[in-house]
């Protein structure tokens, strides 16, 4: 690819990655960001010595694409413990894996929110899972999770009191209506590895995409929204919004709904979950008992979870202060200031012994687009690297699936697409 001229459209993980292999493999990359700073969805917000991701978000070290294209040392990661802490007004119960937090072995086995037959499904299928390939797991028929756990003998119990608000937090569907291909591919990933955050904030993860981009030889620029791109012949023009330059291949790793805009590739998916994750500060008074783990509303989605940042990573916030977040799913049509009434009524609800008094709002982010649905069979329908027309390639989570691991996949899968069309 020596001499090649290759543009990437936008600077999320897809694109960063994209950028990265396409320059390592000898080509002359320029990569257009039309937000100040890359990272697309996995950003940082640093204020005041508080850090607030854009949404919750966690890594889980055991993807294949992760491990391949970062440095976890250098992320310096925090980890948080398996399982969750299953809540309700006047309630808390811990559930987890014992074999990998010994020390939740009593609390696990007694746990009366699920059924001791919810116990053994879930360590047969973790067994099950443990001996498939993760190339597998997207492949043959597919149902609802709702639909796949039902059939697999797992009570409602389980399903309404620890799967709707735990996978609620992972697919944003508290109603159990995505693939069971995510639920398997994602219940693997937390069986094998750990669920971590850099201790500077996910954004750590983008800002390290980007550093190993520019050591390659890409060049980013920020600020520099795309207009449009035009195939012609063997080369493409992009729009920069009154200026045009070529390049002999480009690839769109932008959103999904700018994507869609400048490939007209239809099969790019542009049915959206929303969110909204607000963050807390309140005075150090003691660690809540649910640990390292995520608080699971067992009632409602208002909020969906809270979790307590600074037990897990202390750097998210000033020594004395804690740093909690809540995640409500959907468009909430409640004011910023209405949806931290929710959270602080909700964890005093489930703390009655504890005060919350200096409870206060410091960071709201409303995600429009959090993730593309996921129905059942939606695999089959999602666009290839090359749909466009011309040399010019996708690079998003919607050529995979929703997550870091398909937008870490995406990119190298569009880059090598490139470089195989370029011999």
């Amino acid at each position: 690819m020596h001499d090649d001229e290759v543009i990437v459209v936008g600077g999320g993980l897809a694109g960063l990655v994209a950028a990265r292999h396409l320059a390592d493999a000898g080509a002359a990359v320029t990569l257009f960001e039309r937000e100040p700073a890359v990272g697309g969805r996995v950003r940082s917000t640093h204020e005041q010595g508080f850090t607030y991701d854009r949404g919750f978000q966690v890594l889980f070290t055991a993807y294949p694409a992760a491990q391949r294209e970062l440095d976890y040392d250098a992320l310096d990661l925090r980890s948080f413990t398996p399982g969750a802490c299953i809540c309700r007004e006047g309630h808390r119960s811990i559930l987890s894996d014992p074999f990998r937090d010994p020390g939740s072995l009593t609390e696990s086995i007694f746990n009366r929110d699920v059924t001791v037959t919810d116990k053994l499904n879930t360590l047969r299928l973790k067994r099950e899972l443990q001996s498939r390939s993760t190339d597998s797991l997207f492949q043959g028929p597919d149902r609802s999770i709702e639909a796949y756990l039902d059939s697999r003998g797992f009570s409602r119990k389980y399903l309404e009191n620890f799967a709707a608000p735990f996978y609620g937090g992972i697919t944003l569907d508290r109603s159990l209506s995505t693939s069971k291909h995510v639920f398997e591919y994602t219940f693997k990933m937390l069986s094998a590895g750990k669920t971590v955050v850099p201790a500077g904030g996910m954004g750590a993860i983008s800002a390290q995409l980007r550093d190993r981009a520019e050591a390659a030889g890409a060049t980013i620029q920020t600020d520099r929204p795309v207009e449009d791109v035009q195939a012609d012949g063997d080369r493409v023009s992009v729009d920069l919004g009154g200026e045009t330059v070529t390049a002999d291949a480009v690839v769109v790793a932008t959103d999904p709904a700018a994507a869609s805009s400048l490939t007209d590739v239809e099969s790019i998916p542009t049915d959206a979950h929303s969110c909204v994750t607000q963050w807390y500060a309140l005075e150090d008074t003691g660690d809540l008992d649910a640990g390292k783990r995520l608080m699971l509303n067992a009632e409602s989605d208002a909020p969906n979870q809270l979790v307590d940042h600074t037990i897990v990573a202390p750097e998210y916030a000033p020594d004395g202060t804690r740093l909690l977040s809540a995640t409500f799913l959907g468009e909430r049509v409640e004011s910023d200031e209405e949806l931290a009434v929710l959270a602080h009524d909700t964890l005093a609800s489930w703390y009655p012994e504890r005060q919350f008094a200096s409870f206060e709002l410091r960071h709201t982010d409303r995600i429009e687009f959090a993730q593309f649905e996921q129905p059942p069979g939606f695999a089959e329908t999602l666009p290839a690297a090359r749909a466009p027309a011309g040399p010019v390639y996708l690079a998003g989570d919607y050529t995979r699936w929703s997550s870091i691991q398909g937008a870490l996949e995406s990119g190298k899968v569009a880059a090598d697409a490139v470089r195989e069309d370029r011999q």
